[in-house]
């Protein structure tokens, strides 16, 4: 019979009994229908989400978080929007739960304020692409924001016109000090030349490798996490809505069910409304590129990697840089 021991010496027994013991619960929740930004492909003004009457009233927002802590949550995922714009909603929830703040990083959250909560700055590429996509060079602005902070890392979203230079944008995320995590844009809004290819997906891969093995100290990833987000492929099952772990937990008429995080929500800004899944309600599931999704994926599946010792070792290790990105491990 084959068991996590027959398949992992003492050292890799110890980094899986240690993410064993995490039980991440997570839900994610719109602290904003409000930006200060609007870039093109973004999924949540793409997809008319925003477009619920948004509670403004800071003692619901307080007392909808103490519900959501009893309901379980043990890592608040604050996007928008731009939650910056809103510290103080921002504050009710990490002041009660863990939580995790996505932001673009025109704003620079006070740390007198939130010592150590965990920062993930939005990037889209080189100072053009950002340009091009977001109307303007964000990075500029962020990296002097958040140089050296030791509680806050890059969410760098790869484009096809990326492939060949994300090396240049690592490599200046890491001069001031910073970590990288990389994703893949899902063209949610058709911007012309952001699609991807088959072709270029295989180079991705590549790249995303190479940019992990030459700067391992500074980009936060796994190889198995790039082969299973460019290739769409796991354990020979095929992404798709019917294989994906965050649709929001109450509005899952799937049968029968995947394998799935446990009582995930994904909560509008009217602490009412209920979005289907982590991203768009309109994107076309095939084409998703979502990180946390596919990471995700993989982790609700152990059962299915407990065959080899690699297959085993591939989900310690996103499952590893899943904990790392949210703080619940040292990086």
């Amino acid at each position: 019979m084959i068991t996590v021991s027959s398949l992992l010496n003492e050292n890799w027994r110890e980094r899986y009994e240690r993410i064993s013991r995490l039980n991440i619960r997570s839900s994610i929740y719109d602290v904003t229908n409000k930006c200060n930004l609007r870039c093109q492909g973004c999924f949540f003004f793409s997809s008319g989400e925003q477009h619920v009457e948004e509670e403004t009233d800071l003692r619901k927002w307080e007392a909808f978080v103490d519900r959501e802590k009893e309901r379980g949550v043990n890592l608040a995922i604050l996007i928008g929007g731009e939650p910056t714009l809103f510290l103080d909603r921002v504050e009710a929830f990490n002041r009660r739960i863990p939580s995790y703040c996505a932001t673009n990083g025109i704003i620079k959250i006070p740390r007198d304020r939130f010592p150590d909560m965990i920062v993930g700055i939005s990037l889209w590429g080189s100072s053009e692409d950002e340009i091009e996509l977001r109307g303007r060079d964000v990075f500029s602005l962020s990296s002097r924001n958040y140089a050296g902070d030791p509680y806050a890392y890059y969410l760098y979203t790869l484009t096809p016109r990326q492939l060949g230079r994300s090396e240049e944008v690592v490599r200046r995320i890491e001069d001031c000090g910073l970590k990288v995590h990389l994703q893949l844009l899902s063209n949610d809004e058709g911007a012309a030349g952001f699609s991807w290819t088959p072709e270029q997906l295989t180079r991705a891969r590549v790249e995303m490798d190479s940019l992990l093995d030459n700067y391992p100290k500074t980009v936060i990833s796994s190889h198995y996490y790039h082969e299973v987000i460019t290739t769409g492929m796991l354990q020979g099952r095929r992404w798709g809505f019917l294989e994906c772990p965050s649709v929001t937990e109450p509005l899952d008429k799937r049968n029968p069910r995947p394998k799935r995080l446990i009582r995930f929500i994904r909560w509008g800004a009217d602490l009412k409304t209920m979005h289907r899944c982590c991203t768009s309600a309109t994107r076309d599931c095939t084409t998703c590129k979502d990180g946390a999704a596919h990471m995700s994926w993989v982790m609700v599946n152990k059962r299915a990697h407990i065959r080899t010792a690699r297959d085993l070792k591939n989900w310690i290790e996103v499952y590893e840089m899943f904990a790392k990105l949210y703080k619940f491990i040292p990086w």
